[in-house]
């Protein structure tokens, strides 16, 4: 183990260095610092600084006075610290646009990180947070919010507020319900809460045409899904609808044999512009094509190596293609459709979903017509 000594020496050369020459950007990543290094914060401190990187080291918090000698930080990396609080203070960096405290030991966040009205990313990711202040929802700019793997029960509704929310993900908490303010999140275009106690979902959710993701994967109690989200990506593998689908984002590709462009109901699943089925996708093709007779006789010792979630992928595929029965492994095409009328549907005042599924090989995407 090195010198601290040596250390403290050369994190002071190195801040020394960044006030001559008036860096921008400092890394101080890797340091084992326990205490945020004074030179930082004497006389001046860093008036021209804009960017502070000082993931994984020991910090267990901030200094009251960050604002006042850093008042130029627009990015602050803080990822894989011990920091448990987060000072009033923090929310006077006017300028700050993105903020990482992934991977700390925070159980609070102050009401005063309302007040940072320029974020734009804020990473809250593997922490113990139990509850985020509704302040949150003042930061009109926001794009991206992380709050995975902590321990809420709950979402702010003021969160509805943050107009330019793009990406949020609350994946690994405890999330018993979803408030139905936040389908009204005019930006939001991915929405990711797997691993929750999710039972539900409000029946507005997908309404908006932004929101083209939405991954609800491994909520048990999940019964349901709006029927607004007919024609999003849907990720809901592990929950307890009768349709399994990928927890990987679905997207509208081709193969080799593919010769017709894909149908306006496929390509609202994904994007024109990936255009090559996974390498894994095709390995597992290949080999289920090569020992399907042998693959479910316990006996059978094949000669290949795979991890036990791609031997179970193998022993029982993800689905087969509506059409030719192509078993698919980590992907699929799905289309959610309505069911044609029956004498029920009258008593019950309800439309059902039924889901299909292919391959997309030219042969199946020529005969694609949901009313077969």
């Amino acid at each position: 183990m090195r010198d601290t000594r040596v250390m403290s020496s050369e994190i002071c050369e190195t801040i020394w260095m960044a006030k001559q020459e008036r860096h921008k950007n400092l890394f101080l990543n890797y340091r084992n610092l326990s205490h945020f290094p004074l030179e930082l914060l004497k006389d001046e401190g860093l008036q021209f600084l804009e960017r502070l990187y000082m993931k994984r080291n020991s910090l267990t918090s901030l200094p009251e006075n960050i604002a006042q000698k850093l008042p130029n930080l627009i990015e602050l990396y803080l990822h894989s610290n011990n920091i448990a609080v987060v000072p009033e203070a923090i929310g006077s960096l006017a300028k700050l646009r993105s903020l990482d405290l992934s991977n700390n030991a925070l159980q609070v966040v102050c009401p005063e990180i309302g007040r940072l009205r320029s974020l734009r990313h804020l990473r809250l990711a593997n922490n113990q947070l139990k509850f985020l202040p509704p302040e949150i929802g003042d930061l009109k700019d926001l794009e991206t919010l992380d709050l995975s793997t902590n321990l809420l029960t709950t979402l702010p509704e003021r969160l509805h507020q943050c107009l330019s929310l793009q990406c949020l993900t609350v994946d690994r908490n405890r999330l018993c319900c979803f408030p139905r303010q936040l389908c009204q999140l005019p930006s939001l275009n991915e929405l990711s809460m797997a691993g929750n106690c999710l039972a539900f979902l409000p029946l507005d959710l997908g309404r908006s045409r932004e929101l083209q993701y939405v991954f609800v994967d491994n909520n048990a109690d999940l019964k349901g899904l709006p029927s607004y989200l007919y024609n999003k990506v849907i990720g809901c593998n592990g929950c307890g609808l009768s349709v399994t689908v990928s927890d990987l984002k679905l997207q509208s590709q081709s193969s080799s044999e593919m010769t017709t462009p894909l149908p306006a109901e496929v390509k609202t699943i994904g994007t024109e512009m990936e255009r090559v089925i996974r390498l894994e996708e095709l390995t597992m093709r290949v080999l289920h094509s090569i020992y399907k007779s042998r693959i479910k006789d316990m006996n059978f010792c094949p000669p290949f190596v795979l991890s036990k979630s791609h031997w179970k992928l193998l022993y029982c595929p993800l689905g087969h293609c509506h059409r030719c029965s192509q078993p698919m492994f980590t992907i699929v095409y799905p289309k959610s459709f309505p069911l044609r009328e029956t004498p029920l549907a009258d008593v019950h005042r309800r439309t059902a979903l039924s889901f299909v599924a292919y391959c997309c090989s030219s042969r199946c995407l020529q005969s694609f017509n949901l009313q077969n």
